[in-house]
């Protein structure tokens, strides 16, 4: 009797081995075909590839659907299939910076600024967050605010062109000459006859 107990448990070992086995190879095909098909923008087509071995809780399906749907400019399922992955993975960033991309196409600054938020809350010192974070205050003349996250950026970056302008142009609003000044001279080391820099050096007496 436990010699047939043994048998049935290595066939059971063995039939399961097999089974994953067979479910990765369909795994790799599904997202090696997705890709092929990505590349000659067939989204739908290569949506429908993964959709044949969906599960809702591989993370690895949801982002790349999440990413396809987007593609597709079918914006809510793309938003649906990103919320999917950060409920999986809740201290990932990656499903976060998927989601900001369908929420801008939908003009949604709200959450597109939420999203930027909760990126900081779990990568604290992300450069890009905080740039982005004071473009969204910067362009809602909330210069205050815009420098608060430009600074983090600046401080991580202290040589990056678009950085630099950013809070040069920010420090000018909010009266900050002499720092405007710095930054504006800073652009013009990296970038010598870049415009806006120089519009800048003009307007500050």
């Amino acid at each position: 009797m436990e010699f047939l107990k043994t048998i049935s448990l290595i066939v059971a070992i063995c039939f399961a081995s097999f089974v994953n086995a067979q479910t990765q190879q369909q795994l790799q095909y599904a997202f090696s075909k997705s890709y092929s098909l990505e590349a000659e923008k067939k989204y739908s087509d290569a949506i429908s590839q993964l959709t044949a071995v969906y599960a809702e809780s591989s993370y690895e399906i949801n982002l790349r659907l999440g990413w396809l749907q987007c593609l597709n400019a079918d914006y809510t399922k793309s938003v649906s299939y990103y919320k999917k992955c950060i409920a999986l993975m809740p201290v990932a960033t990656e499903p976060l910076w998927g989601i900001l991309k369908p929420y801008a196409a939908q003009n949604d600054w709200a959450k597109v600024e939420a999203t930027y938020k909760n990126i900081i809350k779990i990568d604290p010192r992300n450069s890009v967050a905080h740039y982005w974070l004071g473009v969204i205050f910067y362009n809602r003349k909330d210069y205050t605010s815009a420098k608060k996250y430009l600074d983090v950026s600046l401080n991580l970056n202290p040589f990056d062109y678009d950085v630099l302008l950013m809070s040069a142009w920010t420090n000018y609003f909010l009266g900050n000459n002499s720092e405007a000044k710095t930054l504006f001279n800073k652009v013009l080391l990296s970038h010598p006859y870049d415009k806006s820099a120089l519009d800048g050096l003009a307007l500050i007496k």
